[in-house]
C-alpha cells in the first residue's frame, strides 16, 4: 500500500524558518532507515504559502488567490510518499519522526493512496485502467560472470541503496540442476533505491554474455553529488565520455566500471531541449 505521510503548517515554516543543521541531520537519517527498509519512496519540503497560491473553480471558471494562506495549520509544509503493508505498519513509521521538528510538536496526517482495485467497475475506471498499461516499474537486470555479489556491494556502497536480496543457487531448487561450482553464486540480487531495482545474476561461463549497447542511467539533482558517484562508479574501469557539462545538463558522464557495467550519471535539467514537445504549457 503507498500512503503520504503529510507534514503540516505552522507560524515557523509560514513564516519560511530554515530547519537547523541538526534537524536535517535527522530527517536524513530517518529517511535512511526508511529507504533501508523498503519503505520510503520520496519525500520534499515545501516553500511557504506567501510563494504560492490557490486556484478555486467556480462553475469552471478559475480564480487566482495568492498567497499567504491561513489558518496555517491547515497548509501542507512537506511530505514523504511511504510503501507499507498495512495502515499500521505505516503509523509506526510515523510515530519515528524526529523530535528535532518544532521541539517536538508536529502535527503528521497520514493518508493512502487510491488503488484501481478501489472502485467500482465502470467505464470511466476502464479509461484509468487503459492508462495503466504502463508499466508501475521499469527495473535494470545485470548479467555477471561469477561477481555478481562483489559488484552488488558496490553499487550498494556507491549509490547509498539498500541490498535487499542475495540468493545463492544453493538456496534454491535450482541447486540440483546446476553446476556444483554455481552453488555459492548468486542466482538473484536485488538493490533498491528509491523503489527500482537494479538486479543481478551470476551466469555460467557458456552463458554469460558482457552487456553491450545498454547502460544504467543514474540521475542527480546535485552535481557534486553526481561527480562523485561516476568518479566511483569509474575507478578501475574505463571512461566512455568525462563527467562535465554538456548542451542538456550541468553534468553528465559515460563509464564502464571495473566489471564490465556500462553507466549514464545526469544531472536533472529542466532546459533539456530534447523534452519539451508534447509538455503541459
Amino acid at each position: 500500500m503507498k500512503f503520504m505521510l503529510i507534514r503540516r503548517a505552522d507560524a515557523s515554516t509560514e513564516n519560511g524558518a530554515m530547519p537547523s543543521q541538526e534537524m536535517l541531520a535527522d530527517m536524513a537519517a530517518y529517511n535512511q532507515r526508511m529507504i533501508e527498509a523498503g519503505v520510503f519512496l520520496s519525500g520534499d519540503g515545501l516553500h511557504p504559502t506567501s510563494e504560492g497560491c490557490l486556484i478555486r473553480f467556480e462553475k469552471g471558471e478559475p480564480t487566482i488567490i495568492p498567497g499567504p494562506l491561513s489558518p496555517a495549520s491547515e497548509r501542507i509544509a512537506g511530505y514523504s510518499v511511504l510503501e507499507a503493508s498495512s495502515l499500521q505498519a505505516a503509523i509506526e513509521w510515523a510515530q519515528q519522526w524526529p523530535t528535532q521538528d518544532a521541539d517536538g510538536n508536529v502535527t503528521l496526517e497520514l493518508r493512502r493512496y487510491f488503488s484501481l482495485e478501489d472502485f467500482e467497475p465502470g467505464a470511466g475506471i476502464e479509461q484509468h485502467r487503459n492508462l495503466a498499461r504502463v508499466p508501475d516499474a521499469m527495473n535494470v537486470h545485470v548479467a555477471f560472470p561469477g561477481t555478481c555479489r562483489e559488484a552488488m556491494q558496490f553499487y550498494a556502497d556507491v549509490t547509498g541503496g539498500q541490498l535487499e536480496c542475495l540468493l545463492t543457487y544453493a538456496e534454491t531448487p535450482a541447486a540440483e540442476h546446476s553446476p556444483t561450482a554455481l552453488h555459492d553464486r548468486i542466482i538473484h540480487a536485488s538493490l533498491n533505491l528509491r523503489g527500482r531495482r537494479l538486479m543481478g545474476a551470476d551466469m555460467a561461463a557458456d552463458c554469460y554474455t558482457p552487456p553491450q549497447g545498454v547502460e544504467v542511467q543514474l540521475e542527480y539533482q546535485d552535481t557534486e553529488q553526481a561527480a562523485r558517484t561516476f568518479a566511483q562508479l569509474a575507478e578501475g574501469g574505463r571512461i566512455i565520455m568525462p563527467f562535465e557539462a554538456t548542451f542538456w545538463s550541468p553534468g553528465f558522464g559515460m563509464t564502464v566500471d571495473r566489471f564490465g557495467v556500462g553507466w549514464m550519471v545526469n544531472v536533472a535539467s529542466g532546459n533539456c531541449p530534447l523534452a519539451t514537445e508534447g509538455d503541459s504549457p
